[in-house]
């Protein structure tokens, strides 16, 4: 009678020490850590480059008069067809027929024409109250993973689309928002690192001068700190195939300013060093010239997140729905507390010694956002996620798609994704993923300007 076949035992029964030796190579030593990482390089940069145009370049795609009248201007087709003709020193798109193709150029320019000639009561550009600082967003958390850089570059570009002027800083060394961004940084003086240099090498030359007067030698500057002095933001901001995002981009050597920095407190105790990045946007004026500053935070509560937490208006928090990243977020937001609690007691000791003002840490609106939702799957752990940080919650969760997944391939976000490459409904519902996301930060940031607003006239009074 025949037997049974025999069930295989489990892969890791009966494994012979002799051939699993003869498996292994030659002790690894540190330079093939080096031919890993130059492997690693080229293989980033062919798969980055795989959404740039034959010439090494990103470009941003057009927008057909679909996508223009759903989502850009609101504003009927027909309606934007007749407008076209009857004006044809406007943008005219590329294309035969009805089917006509804008760039972004061409859609901030007829937002324009809108807003002078349209129907009033329409908003065809966003709101921003004049004379009212930008506002910074800093995308924090301290777990990898989480989606930080997927949501800040989807906030840049909603943003972007809403006609706004953004500014976008990557502070993580690891460069993935400077890579979605086409940006090219070559060593730390193309990232914010001499900014924050300059922010020290300043207080430093407004020390010198108090010792001087006191009689005291001035201390030295560095050759690294005095070629920070000459620096401006201009030389660290590049412009992106995007015509209204700006990036100040990363690359691994601004990991260096997590050594520098505390280096640089030790030296000077009454230096701020929380401050450096939001003392040069004000400095340089970049609260100014642009409407929104976002942050791409790197995933640990080091110094260059310190600051940008400092800098912050508006903090968002990327989690998954899971307990580990739930665990973790809260761990987070203990870690946030004790940070800046000790900071504010440690300075406000010595200034309550001096008579002084103290400080307080304060943010607009800080809110955890729940990234790759699975309605399926993740429902009831979100719910229990909500109802533990309550109004620190949006409360859309943004969830993962086909289309998401598809664009973070191609190293693109997904409104650079042409929606002929998928079914409409895919390209609505993926959009739409964002576009909600946008919507709940969007209306944080008009209430925090109107109450910057009122605030304002208030002291004006």
């Amino acid at each position: 009678m025949a037997q049974p076949p025999k069930t295989p035992p489990p892969p890791y029964f009966n494994i012979d020490p002799e051939t699993a030796s003869k498996k292994l190579t030659d002790p690894i030593s540190t330079a093939r850590f080096a031919k890993a990482a130059a492997f690693a390089t080229k293989g980033r940069d062919d798969l980055a480059k795989r959404g740039y145009a034959p010439d090494g370049r990103k470009r941003l795609r057009r927008f057909s008069t679909w996508e223009i009248c759903r989502y850009l201007i609101p504003v009927a087709p027909a309606h934007f067809r007749r407008v076209l003709k009857q004006n044809p020193d406007l943008p005219q798109g590329e294309g035969d027929g009805g089917a006509k193709w804008f760039s972004l150029e061409d859609v901030l320019k007829l937002r324009d024409f809108f807003a002078a000639e349209g129907v009033s009561t329409r908003e065809y550009r966003p709101w921003r109250p004049e004379g009212i600082d930008a506002k910074v967003i800093a995308v924090a958390n301290f777990k990898g993973g989480v989606g930080k850089t997927s949501t800040a570059a989807h906030l840049a570009m909603s943003a972007a689309l809403d006609g706004y002027r953004v500014l976008v800083v990557d502070l993580d060394s690891q460069g993935s928002m400077t890579s979605i961004m086409g940006g090219q940084v070559d060593d730390e003086w193309q990232t914010a690192f001499p900014l924050m240099a300059k922010h020290y090498a300043q207080h430093v030359e407004a020390e010198n001068k108090v010792r001087v007067a006191a009689g005291q030698p001035p201390l030295p500057l560095d050759e690294t700190l005095t070629e920070a002095l000459g620096f401006a933001a201009k030389q660290v901001i590049q412009k992106t195939h995007w015509p209204n995002i700006d990036l100040i981009g990363a690359q691994l050597n601004l990991y260096w300013a997590e050594f520098q920095v505390p280096v640089w407190r030790m030296q000077q105790r009454s230096w701020p060093l929380w401050d450096a990045l939001s003392g040069f946007m004000e400095s340089e004026g970049l609260l100014k010239e642009y409407d929104l500053v976002i942050l791409d935070t790197p995933p640990a509560l080091g110094y260059l997140t310190i600051n940008a937490l400092s800098a912050a208006d508006i903090l968002l928090i990327p989690l998954g729905a899971s307990f580990l990243e739930f665990d973790s977020t809260g761990r987070f937001f203990d870690m946030l507390y004790s940070t800046f609690a000790s900071i504010e007691d440690g300075e406000n000791s010595m200034r309550r010694t001096h008579g002084l003002p103290e400080i307080r840490f304060e943010w607009d609106a800080v809110r955890a956002l729940i990234t790759r939702f699975d309605a399926g799957q993740q429902t009831d752990l979100a719910n229990v996620i909500q109802a533990y940080f309550g109004d620190f919650m949006t409360t859309y969760r943004q969830e993962m798609t086909a289309m998401v997944g598809q664009a973070g391939e191609q190293v693109n976000g997904i409104y650079e994704a042409d929606y002929r490459e998928f079914n409409r409904d895919t390209y609505v519902r993926g959009r739409e993923t964002f576009d909600r996301t946008w919507a709940e930060v969007k209306e944080i940031i008009l209430g925090c300007w109107w109450r910057d607003l009122q605030m304002a006239d208030k002291g004006d009074e």
